[in-house]
């Protein structure tokens, strides 16, 4: 299976400009939605237990599409899946503040809504992620350039999106910022649509096999297989997927009860987003000016470990000001996580599997998602704000310490392919930031969050859209 061999688009920075444009708007309503949904969901029920299962339900589904989703992109073609994915998450968003304000919006149809944006954003977010080296390529643009941009845009996007946000949803409440949202997914589809025309790698594979079960599993066999024989890439989802879920039980919902409770409402969580994404772009920058030049696993360890400070500064303050510090030094260690991984992973995946791999990635990064935000309502409920943040944080900090501990996690520095792999050069891997998780990918780690980048916790973000 091949895609066309054409190069009529090479030198074109178009492209990519049009994928880095069509994220950063994706990543800013996802910033939206982020801080819009949660306050919704607050506003509407009182309940931190509904809160978590409304982030619940948005969860699963995501995992769903990414487990079974790589055979599919590949054969649709990944402009058409993220243009139809940005669609029908415009139109499920949408429909939230229509009917509530048409007084038939019951709390099952918030979740279900919420569980049709995270069925299709994943698809979209990994469809448009696996193109990055081959645009790069076109562009004439080293990948290790490439990588950080995608990441640097993507974390300014999510903090001017996280500031608006904070604002909009104070100033004309949680649900019309949902149309807002809406638009963002629109305007990403027609750049997406009109940037990637004619794009070879863009398009379906050429001679692939019709779609059928035999062919389909024997898919998703070569991701997953690929997967698990590669040791760092598997190390880093495992680690990823615990990290994942706490940072989703703390985006989702410690987050921003702790604003409305302690620190005077979305305002302040839309400031602390934006202060993290803005240090964790500048760390994104500084990776991608002078990150060559240090061993990747001692710079990823404590960019990690730092990226917990905020949910663990909050457990300790009811004010904004060490918040704000905390999301700043969170954001510098979270900036250079997805540039180091997001590397790995282009350098070690042969550019025929990425889709199947970045799937079958994220989804083992996104595993536990689910399970974060239901966990962390009924925390809150059963021991108070305080104790299920030092809960959360305290079980972030030992995770992140596995590099430091597994010697597999040397390979970060120097990577092999696996045996009889051939092609690329051999690295693997990425993460999401906790700090702004989340992805969601995945990511990628997205992100949440994504295989592709995988999420992080930081003050408020979402694992990737994948």
């Amino acid at each position: 299976m091949s895609r066309s061999d054409s190069d009529s688009d090479s030198g074109s920075r178009l492209p990519l400009t049009a994928v880095l444009s069509a994220n950063a708007i994706s990543i800013s309503g996802n910033s939206l939605t982020l801080i819009g949904v949660p306050w919704f969901a607050l506003e509407t029920t009182g309940s931190a237990g509904k809160a978590g299962l409304v982030a619940f339900c948005a969860a699963v589904p995501v995992v769903v599409s990414a487990i079974a989703g790589g055979p599919v992109i590949d054969r649709i073609g990944r402009r058409r899946v993220s243009v139809a994915s940005d669609l029908i998450c415009a139109l499920a968003l949408a429909a939230i503040p229509l009917l509530n304000r048409a007084g038939l919006l019951q709390f099952g149809m918030l979740c279900a809504l919420m569980a049709v944006t995270g069925l299709f954003h994943a698809p979209g977010e990994t469809s448009r992620h696996v193109l990055v080296p081959d645009l790069a390529r076109c562009a004439g643009t080293p990948l290790s350039r490439a990588a950080s941009l995608y990441d640097a845009v993507s974390r300014g996007a999510r903090m001017t999106g996280a500031a608006v946000g904070g604002l909009l949803v104070a100033l004309i409440g949680a649900d019309t910022v949902l149309y807002v949202d809406a638009g963002t997914f629109l305007l990403s589809a027609l750049l997406v649509l009109a940037g990637l025309r004619g794009v070879p790698a863009a398009e379906p594979l050429r001679d692939a096999p019709a779609l059928n079960l035999t062919a389909y599993r024997a898919d998703l066999r070569e991701g997953y297989s690929f997967l698990l024989r590669t040791r760092l890439l598997l190390a880093v989802d495992l680690m990823v997927m615990v990290t994942n879920g706490l940072a989703l039980s703390w985006t989702a919902v410690l987050l921003p009860i702790h604003a409305r409770e302690e620190l005077g409402g979305s305002a302040a969580q839309g400031l602390l987003v934006a202060v993290f994404g803005g240090s964790a772009l500048a760390g994104a920058l500084l990776y991608g000016a002078v990150g060559h030049r240090f061993p990747r696993r001692p710079v990823f360890t404590v960019g990690f470990l730092i990226s917990a400070g905020p949910i663990l500064t909050a457990a300790f303050t009811d004010t904004v000001a060490p918040m704000v510090v905390a999301a700043a030094f969170g954001g510098l260690g979270a900036g250079v996580l997805n540039p180091i991984l997001t590397t790995a992973f282009y350098e070690v995946v042969p550019e025929e599997l990425r889709s199947r791999v970045g799937g079958a990635s994220t989804a083992a990064v996104l595993l536990t998602t689910p399970l974060g935000g239901l966990a962390a309502g009924f925390l809150v409920e059963s021991v108070g704000i305080t104790w299920a943040l030092l809960t959360v944080g305290g079980a972030f900090v030992l995770a992140t310490l596995s590099p430091l501990f597994f010697p597999v996690w040397r390979e970060l520095d120097a990577p092999a392919r696996p045996s009889g792999e051939a092609g690329g050069a051999g690295v693997a891997g990425e993460t999401v930031d906790a700090g702004a998780a989340g992805t969601a990918a995945g990511a990628g780690a997205s992100s949440s969050g994504p295989a592709t980048p995988v999420p992080v916790p930081a003050p408020g973000g979402t694992p990737p859209r994948r």
